[in-house]
């Protein structure tokens, strides 16, 4: 809880009931109630949070591949091969003297 271990946890609970007056106890234990309940729903709005991202990445997941991909096809496209025309080549000739 908190990273708090039991050991730790009853030594503050020891040190709060040796400092807190008995007739107070019922406003320090609502007072804890409601410090636990917003810690709660705090970490409940965070986790909700993280799911709704989780489930949006996965949703534009096809469209980012379908980005990349279209991408590198258009970019990274090897080069076709041209056609290499015949040269045609005349033949020298001597010419007489």
């Amino acid at each position: 809880m908190l990273g708090i271990s039991w050991t730790e946890f009853l030594v503050i609970l020891l040190v709060a009931v040796c400092i807190v007056p008995a007739k107070n106890w019922p406003d320090v234990a609502r007072f804890m109630a409601r410090i636990f309940r917003y810690i709660r729903n705090l970490v409940w709005k965070i986790s909700d949070v993280g799911e709704q991202i989780q489930q949006r990445i996965e949703l534009e997941k096809p469209i980012d591949d379908l980005i990349t991909n279209a991408g590198q096809n258009i970019f990274y496209e090897t080069p076709k091969k041209k056609t290499q025309k015949k040269k045609i080549t005349k033949k020298k000739t001597k010419k007489s003297k």
